[in-house]
């Protein structure tokens, strides 16, 4: 699962867009325990969650024209600029060009050619998310989209990811688990990507680790979300769920199954 000794290519940092932010802080206080603080007042109102002390995720107001909500991966990289111009050489859309971000690092937006939204960090003083794979952090990433060999194909071309097809026991479906280019294949893994269902919308979807995803789906529905796939156990992975926050954001949850051996 995700380890926080980020890789080149694999997720740094994760933040929320949000069109109401203290109500997005409520939200996810209520289902995850989460702490919002406050970037500064040069910040435009991005602020950060806390999980015990330490940074889980950021958020922000929307600022793009035509933004939706949504939850934000964004993938370590030594050089944005670079990135950029191998995401516009590979057929894909840079949305917000490199820029500074104060002296905490670099950062970049950008659209896969099948549509799905993400962003690239490059740290400085900031190094990125202070817990994964822990109670109430990110634990995995997963990108669904109607065509995962040309996503896959582009996103290798980006960072040199390895894929490892996987069958899903009890569901047809093609499924690719996703490493960073560094070290051993299993280790790194942080992600998947999958076919997406013909009304779905393109995107990445953030799981966080719960232990108990049905008192997960409790808190979403008691908060104002909802559930957009009930908790379910799939057979030598876990038991996860799919839900929409009230501004309509799209996560998920996962409890997995003990590591054997």
């Amino acid at each position: 699962m995700l380890s926080s000794e980020f890789r080149t290519g694999a997720p740094n940092w994760l933040d929320l867009g949000s069109p109401d932010i203290p109500a997005s802080a409520a939200f996810y206080g209520a289902v995850f325990g989460w702490e919002f603080e406050s970037a500064g007042s040069e910040s435009g109102g991005y602020g950060f969650f806390r999980k015990d002390g330490r940074t889980v995720a950021g958020i922000g107001s929307l600022t793009e024209e035509g933004a939706h909500p949504a939850w934000t991966v964004y993938f370590a990289t030594r050089d944005a600029e670079g990135v950029a111009k191998a995401v516009e050489q590979a057929g894909g859309t840079v949305r917000v060009e490199a820029f500074d971000v104060m002296d905490s690092g670099r950062m970049a937006c950008f659209t896969d050619p099948t549509g799905a939204e993400f962003a690239v960090w490059q740290p400085a003083a900031h190094q990125g998310l202070e817990a994964t794979s822990q109670d109430g952090t990110l634990l995995w990433t997963e990108l669904h989209t109607p065509d995962p060999v040309a996503a896959l194909d582009f996103y290798r071309s980006l960072f040199g990811w390895r894929a490892q097809e996987m069958e899903v026991p009890g569901m047809v479906m093609a499924y690719a688990v996703i490493s960073s280019a560094e070290g051993d294949l299993e280790d790194m893994s942080f992600g998947g990507v999958a076919p997406s269902r013909p009304d779905e919308r393109t995107a990445w979807i953030s799981y966080f680790s719960v232990a108990d995803p049905d008192a997960t789906a409790s808190r979403v529905v008691e908060s104002g979300g909802s559930v957009v796939v009930p908790p379910s156990d799939i057979p030598e992975v876990g038991r996860m769920a799919f839900f929409a926050d009230p501004a309509g954001a799209r996560f998920a949850v996962l409890k997995p199954n003990p590591r054997q051996g």
